[in-house]
């Protein structure tokens, strides 16, 4: 049976950055024949040390859905999409430069930076109070690390990339010119859905983590005027049970703004695509158990978060 901490495979444990950034470095490995790669033998170890509070400007992570498991996940899926990307490719299609192989983790592994605090923050109580603006703050340290890295070249794009894992902007509208690292962002914006969908706690994190990070970021509990447009859910129960409608509109992204990259999954696993399979379970179970999730939705997600962290108020969960 899967593990709760583990990837879609069961193979790679997906809380624990020194074997992701295993797994992912044996992808590279692969693709570019051994060549050294000094830039992710540095960043999963940054990355891990900023997620667990270790860094000197930055307080550990707080926000217990958008972690580190999370990101851990979602850097193997985007790893595992490039490599498919390399395996479909035809004669005269373009071989994904190492550099452009080594941003693209970057900016999966920066992607939800955003969330985390600087340690003199006292405007905001945690990080999920920047729901709304965090793909612009990963976006912007993003660029400065990837400079600081020896890829100033490429640091703009960087910062560009992270736009497909949100919604500020249309996947359409971002400024991206080169036709291949456009298909880098859309692989980007394609493994952030389907590495947390895929979750096998995927339920229970969208409950009893998500809906608080939704409530301190304005989408939910006591609707704002004013925002019509954006998202609104009432309780952890109604995210779950409106998964279904979710995973629809997610299909829809997929297909059309992120142009079926996903697809590179099954290329990367010479047939099947476990992401997509194990999406198709979660929906299907959020189904079964609408009517109350309280008491279908029992697995256990791990929990990652620095021992200093203080929990979220209970009565979130109330609203």
């Amino acid at each position: 049976m899967r593990r709760n901490d583990y990837d879609v495979t069961d193979s790679v444990r997906t809380t624990d950055p020194a074997a992701v950034g295993a797994e992912v470095l044996r992808i590279y490995r692969g693709i570019y024949n051994g060549t050294p790669v000094p830039e992710l033998e540095r960043a999963f170890p940054d990355t891990a040390d900023l997620y667990a509070g270790r860094h000197p400007d930055y307080q550990p992570c707080d926000t217990e859905y958008h972690d580190i498991q999370h990101v851990m996940d979602v850097t193997l899926a985007m790893a595992r999409l490039m490599n498919g990307y390399d395996k479909a490719r035809r004669n005269g299609d373009a071989k994904l430069p190492r550099d452009v192989f080594v941003v693209g983790t970057l900016a999966a592994l920066y992607h939800d930076f955003g969330y985390l605090r600087r340690r003199h923050d006292h405007r905001h109580r945690f990080g999920a109070e920047y729901t709304l603006t965090h793909v612009s703050r990963g976006a912007a340290y993003l660029r400065r690390y990837v400079s600081e890295l020896g890829l100033d070249s490429l640091a703009p794009i960087a910062s560009r990339l992270v736009h497909y894992t949100g919604y500020e902007r249309p996947a359409e509208t971002i400024r991206v010119s080169d036709r291949l690292l456009r298909r880098v962002g859309q692989m980007l914006g394609t493994a952030d859905i389907i590495a947390q969908m895929s979750d096998r706690c995927y339920l229970e994190k969208c409950r009893d983590r998500l809906f608080p990070e939704f409530v301190l970021g304005n989408l939910a509990g006591r609707k704002r005027a004013g925002s019509r447009s954006l998202p609104h859910f009432a309780s952890g129960a109604e995210l779950v049970q409106k998964t279904p409608n979710f995973y629809q509109g997610a299909l829809k992204r997929l297909d059309l703004q992120l142009a079926r990259a996903y697809e590179y999954a099954a290329r990367h696993f010479d047939g099947p695509n476990p992401y997509l399979d194990e999406m198709r379970k979660n929906v299907t179970y959020a189904e079964a158990v609408a009517a109350d999730p309280a008491e279908g939705l029992r697995r256990q997600p791990p929990s990652t978060l620095a021992p200093e962290v203080k929990p979220y108020p209970k009565d979130l969960m109330k609203l």
